[in-house]
């Protein structure tokens, strides 16, 4: 199960939105019983999971209060990690920035330690999150902003009316989907939650600091909640953590964010469990897909010339998509969803849009791959197929989208003058112009990820486009 949906099924489940910190601090320990402080630790940690289960819908260890106690103080974690339910998620806040570690963290945390998602420092950029974000089920809360009033300079700048916290949150949106991407904010001010939400609509938020002002926490629950009341997770103060019946105090604090809830929702949202606009029990199975592609410009509004003459008002570029490896990665896990169910010996990519999806699905798959060559050398070996193959073999063509199906087929043709077969042809986006069918009469099977008008009505319904756009769309088709 994905951290997302794992997430979603502990929020219906305990109809709550607020995470625990479980934080190794002997300062907000009530009080010592053995003397032996990492014991009481233990005991204590132990003891608010099994008040707060029903209660919370994430745990969120603190992995430098656990560092801080040396290597016994890893032990402990290992043992809180281990108490927790395993239908609630856990989220490490790990705030990791080391670029040269993150591959190994990313490992060691994900699969030794089987958390469900990690915090994140922004500052190395997409490069750091990919190392995380090549995970599928885990996800990554990038910090956006925090706090402490010494960062102000830093994340004010250059100016309070463009700063850089926004500009974090509109850059990060592109690194990953909003299931696996969401943002940590620490703050008092609903201007600034208020900002962030206005941008990354779609995004969870990791809220923090937000009981130093309580006075404040309905405007900063009302600015952060997304419109039906969801996409926004809620701390548990610490002091609370510090009386004798903690789960009675949580259980008053669950009931008054569940009534600013309420208050939020749109009249007319009829799901209860709901991403922003988009009902999760009705979503595209490629959703967070399908809106990473618009989020990265994938997907571009004007007057384009395509190849086959055409002129549309809308042009989709997936050439981009080799620059984000961790939406490259989820493309061709989609691909190979097909792939799999197909009879092949090699893989052809058609120069040059999908050779590098060919490749990736050649190393993902285990198969070879081989690729007609767009214009023959007139030097060298003057091959017209590059790679090595037998005469006989059966090649399954991978393209990366369909218009007219010419390129298509004009690549396959090259494969079958060279003594393969052809049977099959998978692209990622069908334009559904009839070219299926076109591709049917020529003796190919054509298979695709998407279509386009899945594509406009997820972006419609997620409000990524507007009644004009849609209709640009439509007319185009």
């Amino acid at each position: 199960m994905t951290f997302f949906n794992k997430l979603n099924t502990a929020i219906a489940r305990n109809d709550s939105l607020l995470f625990l910190g479980l934080d190794p601090n002997p300062e907000m320990m009530p009080q010592h019983k053995t003397g032996e402080i990492i014991e009481d630790l233990g005991t204590w940690l132990q003891f608010l999971i099994a008040e707060t289960a029903n209660l919370v819908c994430a745990y969120k260890p603190t992995l430098g209060f656990y560092e801080a106690l040396g290597s016994r103080g890893l032990e402990l974690l290992e043992r809180t990690l281990a108490a927790i339910p395993n239908d609630i998620p856990i989220i490490l806040d790990a705030k990791h920035s080391d670029l040269n570690t993150s591959t190994t963290f990313a490992r060691t945390i994900f699969q030794e330690w089987q958390v469900d998602a990690v915090t994140i420092n922004s500052y190395a950029g997409q490069d750091h999150a990919a190392s995380f974000l090549v995970h599928p089920d885990k996800a990554v809360f990038v910090l956006c902003c925090t706090s402490n009033p010494g960062a102000i300079a830093l994340q004010q700048y250059p100016q309070t009316e463009s700063p850089f916290y926004l500009h974090l949150a509109k850059e990060a949106k592109t690194w990953g989907t909003p299931e696996q991407l969401g943002f940590e904010v620490g703050t008092t001010s609903p201007e600034v939650i208020g900002q962030i939400r206005a941008i990354a609509p779609e995004r969870l938020i990791l809220a923090r600091s937000i009981w130093a002002e309580e006075g404040n926490i309905n405007q900063l629950l009302t600015a952060g909640l997304n419109a039906n009341g969801n996409g926004l997770l809620i701390p548990i103060s610490q002091e609370v953590l510090s009386q004798d019946n903690p789960a009675k105090e949580i259980y008053s604090l669950r009931q008054k964010v569940n009534q600013i809830r309420t208050e939020n929702v749109k009249e007319d949202s009829n799901c209860s469990l709901w991403l922003p606009d988009v009902c999760l029990l009705e979503k595209h199975p490629h959703f967070d897909l399908i809106l990473q592609l618009y989020d990265i410009e994938c997907i571009l509004f004007g007057n384009f010339v395509q190849a086959s003459g055409a002129t549309f008002s809308y042009y989709i570029d997936l050439r981009k998509i080799i620059s984000n490896p961790q939406l490259f990665h989820q493309i061709l896990l989609a691909y190979a969803d097909i792939l799999k169910n197909l009879n092949f010996d090699r893989i052809a990519g058609i120069p040059y849009g999908s050779l590098p999806t060919a490749t990736g699905l050649a190393l993902h798959l285990n198969r070879p791959m081989i690729f007609p060559r767009k214009e023959v050398k007139a030097h060298g070996t003057r091959r017209l197929i590059e790679g090595l193959f037998h005469p006989g073999e059966t090649v399954v063509v991978v393209d990366d989208i369909l218009i007219s199906g010419k390129s298509a087929m004009e690549g396959a043709a090259k494969l079958e003058s060279a003594g393969l077969n052809v049977e099959d042809i998978v692209v990622f986006i069908d334009h559904e112009q009839g070219v299926k069918d076109r591709l049917h009469q020529n003796g190919y099977h054509a298979h695709s990820v998407l279509t386009l008008s899945e594509i406009t009505e997820t972006l419609y319904q997620a409000g990524r486009i507007n009644d004009e756009q849609l209709k640009a769309f439509e007319e185009s088709c």
